[in-house]
């Protein structure tokens, strides 16, 4: 049976980084069919909207998307276009992998992290803002449930298990934050007692960030709050080489958003030099999801034989390539 997704080019490099990705996906032969829809500014300029009800009825009735970054303009609509589709689909988790790949020249090698990030409260959603008349006060609300809390711990044990992963790392700063995120941790140990398969241990906040520098091979699954776990999973990311290696999913129980990481990059838009991998890596992640995971290894294997063989790859690892020899040097390897 063919499955439907709904695909937005976006903003920037997202067009060229995109039909590179669905080239690799095509060559596949997994019956993908594309429904392209509009978000950030081309869809402003098209239609008026950053993000048109046409594009939420598109995930609505696909329930899974694949994204390029969007730009989202300074001073008007959205705080962000990424973080009002969370909110719309109720993405609770986003699942950020950081694994090392060669000739990146990252500062560590054998990384294999799986960051899961609690999406939908927390601080970094940013209720309650408020400044005093006088500019002198500024005040945010910071709300953590027990039912968001359980269902990302859930997620991410059920994820370990699923992937065969060994170890939970709960992340927060119960220690000072004793009502918030100390009802996270309470859940979390709630939760992580139905898991007696999968080793789980506790760490605060700015530990887990010191001991990612000195020894992140401790590190198997990371679960934490929203706010921790968009500064922990960038931190990851930089483990392995940057954004340029980051794919993410965000991932609810009626859809599913896939997505690279960084920016739209507008400086280098039109030059055909954009890397593809996290995007690349966002599909493989689509694939597992989708059920075609022994497909998203061949993925993943074929982009890691496209790096250490320097074969078209682009300038930023190492190579003279474009994006699009780039993606036809992967889609060789994963159909060969």
């Amino acid at each position: 049976m063919s499955q439907t997704i709904a695909v937005i080019r976006g903003d920037g490099i997202g067009p060229e980084i995109m039909d590179a990705s669905l080239g690799v996906l095509d060559a596949m032969n997994l019956g993908l069919q594309y429904e392209f829809v509009e978000a950030g500014m081309s869809a402003m300029e098209k239609t008026g909207e950053l993000l048109p009800a046409a594009t939420l009825d598109a995930i609505r009735k696909h329930r899974i998307a694949f994204k390029s970054p969007l730009t989202t303009p300074v001073g008007e609509g959205f705080t962000s276009i990424n973080v009002a589709l969370r909110k719309t689909f109720d993405l609770y988790a986003n699942v950020r992998p950081a694994i090392s790949f060669p000739g990146t020249k990252a500062r560590y090698e054998n990384i294999d992290i799986i960051t899961v990030r609690e999406n939908t409260e927390g601080a970094y959603i940013g209720e309650g803002q408020s400044v005093s008349p006088d500019g002198e006060t500024a005040l945010l609300t910071q709300k953590v449930t027990r039912k968001g809390s359980e269902r990302i711990v859930r997620y991410a044990f059920d994820l370990a298990r699923r992937v065969g992963r060994k170890k939970v790392t709960v992340v927060h700063k119960a220690n000072i934050l004793k009502s918030t995120s100390g009802l996270f941790l309470k859940v979390a140990r709630e939760v992580a007692q139905q898991y007696p398969d999968i080793q789980c241990n506790e760490m605060i906040v700015d530990n887990t960030c010191m001991q990612l520098v000195m020894k992140p091979e401790q590190f198997d699954v990371i679960v934490t709050t929203n706010l921790f776990g968009d500064i922990v999973s960038d931190l990851c990311a930089g483990l392995v080489g940057g954004l340029g290696l980051a794919p993410g999913a965000n991932i609810g129980e009626h859809a599913a958003i896939f997505e690279a990481v960084h920016g739209s990059a507008p400086d280098i838009a039109g030059k055909n030099i954009a890397n593809p991998c996290a995007l690349l890596l966002a599909a493989g992640q689509m694939l597992d999801h989708l059920g075609h995971v022994d497909h998203a290894n061949r993925l993943r294997q074929a982009i890691r034989d496209t790096l250490t063989a320097k074969d078209g790859v682009t300038p930023d690892v190492g190579g003279t390539g474009t994006t699009q020899s780039f993606a036809k040097a992967v889609a060789a390897r994963v159909t060969g």
